[in-house]
């Protein structure tokens, strides 16, 4: 998610609230301005695929989407709140207190969702998305949220059918989450994602190990560290975007991205300080690629 349009360009995506109960006309017009941000964000930074993440999980903005870049770009969209994971915890007290007595409600919950999840899965795809991204905060920096016990039985089986479902659709699954993964990091490679993004180094995940792990069974995405995004300097930001690109590139499997969205706030000289960087990484001979 680029969220620096209005400093980058001058525009500014609708609101995000906004979306739900318009008018098909008005519906129109903000996913014209989406696509028009969409062009510009591609343009100037050179993205290979673009996420449709406004409309959120909209069909129709997939389809627009297509419309727009064709077959230039690979097109993806978001799929969420289809896990047990932080986002869809409202009360941890609660919770916490289901996870001991009543397991047949934390099932019933995780199949609910994920039936919505897989729903959704094939409405995109029908859309023309090539690629779905499953967005679901699994962990915090200490570790994940349940411990990898209860994570193999209530969250990965579910996971895995997330995954599967994409795959027999016919597009690439991306996995996401936030916090340090390495406790439940073989569970995940279990499911066979395509890929997994954010590997955040703010919470200690070390692309280098992962991808010792994960290489030639699941791409990587991101790494790049975000808290050097927002406040540099540009060494530090150049130390962070090399250490992914010589520890993650070797062999394939890498996307190079930042651990995060690029946020309200981060300055957006730092994102593109971040692409230079990239750019005489890609440029320069010799690499072990």
């Amino acid at each position: 998610m680029f969220e620096l349009e209005k400093e980058a360009f001058g525009l500014q995506f609708p609101d995000r609230t906004s979306w739900a109960g318009c008018s098909g006309s008005e519906k129109e017009k903000k996913i014209a301005t989406c696509m028009e941000i969409y062009e510009r964000i591609v343009g100037r930074y050179r993205w290979d695929a673009l996420t449709v993440y406004w409309p959120w999980g909209d069909p129709d903005g997939v389809v627009a989407a297509k419309r727009t870049f064709g077959d230039d770009i690979a097109i993806g969209a978001m799929v969420g709140g289809s896990l047990w994971c932080i986002d869809t915890i409202t009360d941890w007290e609660a919770f916490a207190i289901d996870l001991v007595e009543n397991r047949r409600g934390i099932h019933e919950e995780a199949e609910r969702r994920c039936l919505e999840g897989l729903k959704a899965i094939e409405r995109l795809v029908s859309a023309g998305a090539d690629f779905i991204y499953l967005p679901h905060d699994v962990a915090h920096n200490g570790g994940p949220f349940c411990s990898p016990f209860d994570f193999a039985e209530i969250v990965t089986p579910y996971m895995k059918r997330l995954v599967e479902h994409v795959k027999k659709c016919g597009a690439k699954a991306f996995v996401h989450s936030d916090g340090n993964l390495m406790a439940v990091l073989d569970q995940i490679l279990s499911c066979e994602p395509h890929a997994l993004q954010s590997l955040d180094p703010m919470a200690g995940m070390d692309i280098a190990e992962v991808k010792r792990l994960a290489h030639g069974r699941m791409a990587l995405m991101g790494n790049v560290q975000c808290d050097k995004l927002q406040d540099g300097p540009c060494e530090e930001i150049r130390k962070s975007a090399l250490y992914c690109l010589e520890n993650a590139t070797p062999g394939g499997g890498y996307i190079f991205s930042t651990s995060n969205t690029i946020f309200p706030g981060m300055p957006l000289e730092n994102y593109e300080y971040m692409l230079e960087v990239f750019h005489e990484f890609i440029a320069a001979p010799s690499r072990n690629r």
